[in-house]
Order: C-alpha cells, then sequence, then structure tokens
C-alpha cells in the first residue's frame, strides 16, 4: 500500500452502520477471551472495544466515593458513545462490557438506537466465576460474585453462550452462526418492554 499525502473519502466506505456484536457477563466470565478469538475468525475489519480499556486510560488519584462515582458513571456513557461513533462510521466492533446496572443497558439501548447490536449473553456459574477471580489473581475478589445476580437480570439475548462448558472457540462459533443467521431481535425486544 503506497502512502500519499492526501486521501479523497473513498466510495468503498459503508454508507451504513456497521455491525456490533455486544458481549455482556460479569468479570472473569471469558468475554475477552471470547471477544479474541472472534477478533481471529470474523470476517472482515473489526475492532475490539472494552469497557476495561476506558477504565485504564483515565488519570489515576485518590478519591473518595462520592467523587469518584460520577467520574465512573460517565466513563460508562462516554464509553458508549465511542462505540457508536464506531459503529455509526461503518466499523465492525465486537464489545467487552459489563451491563451490572440497568442504567447501562438503558443507555445502550438509546444511544445505539439505529444500530445493528447483536446481544450476547456470556454466562458461567458462581463457582466457576470465583474459581477463576482466585486462579487468576489480577481480579478484585467478590466482584464476580455481586455482578452474578444482576447482569442477566433483563432476560433476553439474541444468542447465550456457557463459557464454563464450552471452549471459548465454540462459544464464537455459536455467536458467529446467529451474526449470520439474521437480524438481531434483542435490542428491540427490550426496547419495547420498557
Amino acid at each position: 500500500m503506497s502512502i500519499t499525502a492526501t486521501h479523497e473519502l473513498t466510495e468503498a466506505t459503508p454508507a451504513g452502520p456497521g455491525r456490533m456484536i455486544l458481549l455482556n457477563g460479569t468479570s472473569s466470565s471469558g468475554k475477552s477471551t471470547i471477544a479474541e478469538q472472534l477478533m481471529n475468525t470474523l470476517d472482515g475489519a473489526w475492532y475490539l472495544l472494552k469497557i476495561d480499556h476506558f477504565h485504564h486510560i483515565r488519570s489515576r488519584r485518590e478519591w473518595t466515593d462520592d467523587e469518584f462515582l460520577p467520574i465512573f458513571q460517565r466513563t460508562v456513557l462516554g464509553f458508549h458513545r465511542a462505540v457508536a461513533g464506531m459503529a455509526s462510521a461503518g466499523n465492525n466492533v465486537v464489545v467487552d462490557h459489563i451491563l451490572g446496572e440497568r442504567w447501562r443497558l438503558d443507555d445502550c439501548l438509546t444511544v445505539f438506537e439505529d444500530l445493528p447490536v447483536l446481544f450476547v449473553g456470556v454466562r458461567c456459574s458462581l463457582a466457576e466465576l470465583e474459581r477463576r477471580e482466585r486462579e487468576r489473581g489480577n481480579r478484585t475478589i467478590g466482584r464476580a460474585a455481586v455482578q452474578f445476580p444482576i447482569v442477566h437480570e433483563h432476560g433476553v439475548y439474541d444468542v447465550e453462550v456457557d463459557s464454563e462448558h464450552l471452549s471459548p472457540e465454540d462459544c464464537a462459533k455459536a455467536i458467529h452462526e446467529r451474526l449470520d443467521d439474521g437480524p438481531p431481535t434483542a435490542f428491540d425486544k427490550l426496547r419495547a418492554a420498557r
């Protein structure tokens, strides 16, 4: 590929939005491993966007809980808008997220209104999540237990995968098959139920 000083917008630039695969599950549920597998197997150009990346690029300061809560919430809201921006520009995105509180899902339903979102539930038993937290050593112990009863509370997905009993490759295959099996419907159902 040759590099020139300027480029005009090409006709190959998509006129419509890209596709989105939104992985939702607790911490340690296997979302990142499944996302990496998807990135290795999906056709075309895809971008992996992780909520953890946005938290890691924030400056580090000592904040009280009251000071930090609005910062945390703005980070999540900004992440949603960055994801929507990428997809709206015609980019395909895999999103690694934790919808651990209802306001996060509600914001996604609003911000991703005109985007084709394949909503994926990544499930795993609490016992296995706790084992993974202990084994990895880089997780906050107890985080998965707090998220476990609420992260799937809304109950509607386009496809669900069991990361405890299926390999990352098999999870990615099931997601890929559903992606190719017609338009996603979960977000429309969730919006209608609001």
